[in-house]
């Protein structure tokens, strides 16, 4: 294909999909997205209270605002995640945004530091299902979000509505990877390597924009007050009474201007802290510092993690049931 100069965008007008959306980053985006006059399906599990306020409110057509529709969404579910570009069709006449934003932080259910089969508190079963196995952060966390970027470079260079994605008419996807992504963090070591494959993912695809018209690019939160966090007690525990948290909307900005500021193109991660944004480099960056990248009580995690190790027999499975260790 040849490359072309990309036309500029603006969410104005436009619709967007947003997996997540019924919390947190995910629910923050697409917010903004609709107070700037951009339809959004909201496709996630489930919406919390303040989530639902939002559906309610945008659920008609209204002068400068977008319409927000909810799509019950499993992303673990290849035939939900076509589902939802479905939807988007059917509602909005095809969609022009697609944030695969829905993700977990390695929770006790999928963990590392508690196996499949072995941990009571482990759902990935240790046999797999039909015998291939899984990991469900790793799935929601990785694989949702690249055959997500598949469907819609698929729809947008196959669309059912509306002229075919191009340089002269653009089209954005915008991942949401994590400071997680430049570090590493013993206590949760599957979120630490998703992080790192999704900032890699959203890099590969730096070529896609000039060709295509599709700009893949990303940010990387640091601390955010989110229910990632505040519905996790265990993950709390790590955040001391002077660690400093940066806002949902502050990501959310950020996400705005990976999908409309040609100075954050293709293959880009913008990192984003309590009142500082900036740019992650390929090579040689200095990685994450300042307010609101830091968690001052992590040495209590590897506490956590090496007292489940030195329970007898961890790891090992003993049928489908645990036989070791209380949680």
């Amino acid at each position: 294909m040849a490359a072309t100069s990309p036309a500029a965008f603006s969410v104005s007008g436009k619709s967007a999909i947003v997996t997540g959306a019924g919390s947190g980053i995910n629910l923050a985006f697409a917010s903004l997205l609709l107070s700037k006059n951009c339809n959004v399906l909201f496709a996630d599990i489930s919406l919390r209270p303040e989530a639902q306020k939002v559906v309610d409110a945008h659920a008609s057509e209204s002068d400068g605002k977008g319409r927000a529709v909810f799509q019950k969404t499993n992303v673990v579910d290849w035939d939900q995640l076509t589902a939802m570009f479905e939807a988007a069709d059917r509602e909005f006449g095809g969609v022009d945004i697609v944030c695969p934003g829905a993700g977990v932080f390695e929770p006790h259910w999928s963990n590392f530091w508690h196996p499949p089969g072995a941990s009571p508190s482990a759902q990935d079963s240790p046999h797999g299902t039909d015998g291939v196995g899984h990991f469900a952060t790793l799935d929601i966390n990785i694989t949702h979000p690249i055959r997500t970027t598949q469907l819609a470079i698929a729809a947008w260079l196959n669309p059912t509505h509306g002229a075919k994605a191009s340089p002269t008419n653009p089209k954005r996807i915008v991942h949401i990877s994590s400071i997680a992504g430049q570090t590493a963090a013993f206590t949760v070591p599957l979120y630490v390597a998703s992080k790192w494959a999704i900032s890699g993912f959203i890099r590969s695809l730096e070529s896609l924009e000039p060709a295509t018209g599709i700009r893949v690019n990303g940010v990387a939160p640091g601390l955010i007050k989110t229910p990632l966090w505040t519905d996790h007690p265990e993950k709390l525990a790590f955040v001391g009474e002077d660690d400093t948290w940066a806002t949902a909307e502050e990501v959310a900005d950020a996400m705005l201007r990976c999908v409309e500021d040609d100075g954050v193109g293709a293959g880009q991660l913008l990192e984003v802290g309590h009142g500082q944004t900036r740019k992650v480099m390929m090579f040689n960056d200095p990685g994450p510092s300042g307010s609101g990248h830091e968690v001052s009580r992590m040495g209590k995690g590897y506490e956590e993690a090496y007292g489940w190790l030195s329970q007898e027999g961890w790891g090992k499975v003993r049928g489908r049931k645990a036989s070791w260790g209380n949680y």
